[in-house]
């Protein structure tokens, strides 16, 4: 597609959908060995990294240096609120709401406030876990001292005391970054991507499906995604083994790093959301859509095939 109109969406393959190649995995249960699942998250994370610093430089508006500079001096606030211990997570969803407003009208996409936030906010507890052990033994055995088995906890107000600090207590152990990750876990599995796919995603069956598939820039996003991910990963991954810059996961052989690797090429939302970037005329965007779909699709089974396959005889 280079030099023409479909040329602009050269960044719609790079990216993996994190949620869904979870899924397939977790549906294989516990053969999948850990340092497989390691891999695979790991090269997803980086893969949609990689992604948003693509939308960052190549699909952004005019660019307004004061915002820039305000949202660097939001950026330098947070590293220092980090530097200097605070776990308060209120402190960094403020200034992260006043990074996120620097980043929309500077006119760089709002998605990289999002990660580098993320980079910002602590992953050290206000307690370690010898702390959080001493702590917890002490709390639970008040709580056994407090009342009798029979009596319910809910109208025993020195167990419900106890129970409110064991909560603390747990609160304590956990990272700020944790505890953040943890919060928005529902909200972005449960309504932020379901309502992003489906408002996104829509794919007509009609006529028109066949003559967009075979589009130049359906079959771009579709070699790209399938096979160009597969290629790619695999021989990279190949040369970082065998020029010794990293090591084979325990229990992983080539036949799984391949899967994972045609695993990688399920982009669907993140492809979406570059795709919306990429083309603003509804028919190239319909057809790009047709592409992320069917790549996704082929993507998604055959590297649950080959993975599965794999698993069942160790190859």
């Amino acid at each position: 597609n280079s030099g023409s109109e479909g040329s602009s969406g050269w960044g719609i393959p790079m990216a993996t959908d994190i949620a869904f190649v979870v899924g397939i995995l977790a549906l294989l249960g516990s053969r999948v060995p850990i340092g497989l699942k390691i891999f695979v998250i790991a090269l997803a994370i980086a893969d949609d990294i990689g992604a948003v610093l693509v939308i960052a430089v190549f699909y952004t508006s005019d660019i307004s240096f004061a915002s820039l500079f305000i949202a660097g001096g939001f950026i330098l606030v947070l590293i220092v609120a980090n530097y200097i211990g605070i776990k308060n997570l209120l402190v960094y969803i403020f200034l992260g709401l006043g990074l996120w407003l620097a980043f929309l009208f500077s006119g760089v996409h709002a998605t990289v406030a999002g990660v580098l936030l993320a980079f910002t906010i602590p992953a050290t507890s206000r307690i370690n876990s010898k702390e959080f052990m001493i702590e917890g033994t002490k709390l639970l055995q008040d709580f056994d001292d407090a009342g009798e088995e029979v009596e319910s906890t809910f109208t025993n107000e020195e167990r419900l005391t106890v129970a409110r600090a064991l909560e603390r207590n747990s609160q304590k152990v956990m990272t700020p970054l944790s505890r953040f990750e943890t919060s928005l876990h529902p909200w972005v599995s449960f309504f932020i991507i379901p309502l992003f796919a489906l408002a996104n995603a829509g794919v007509s069956f009609g006529e028109d499906f066949f003559p967009s598939l075979t589009d130049p820039i359906s079959i771009g996003i579709i070699t790209g995604l399938f096979l160009g991910k597969q290629t790619g990963i695999f021989l990279f991954a190949w040369l970082a083994i065998k020029l010794n810059i990293a090591a084979k996961p325990a229990g992983v052989n080539w036949t799984k790093i391949y899967a994972a690797g045609i695993l990688a090429g399920i982009g669907f939302t993140m492809s979406l959301f570059i795709a919306n970037l990429a083309f603003q005329e509804p028919a190239l965007l319909d057809i790009s859509k047709v592409g992320i779909l069917t790549a996704s699709v082929i993507s998604g089974i055959t590297g649950f095939t080959i993975l599965k396959k794999s698993l069942k005889n160790n190859v």
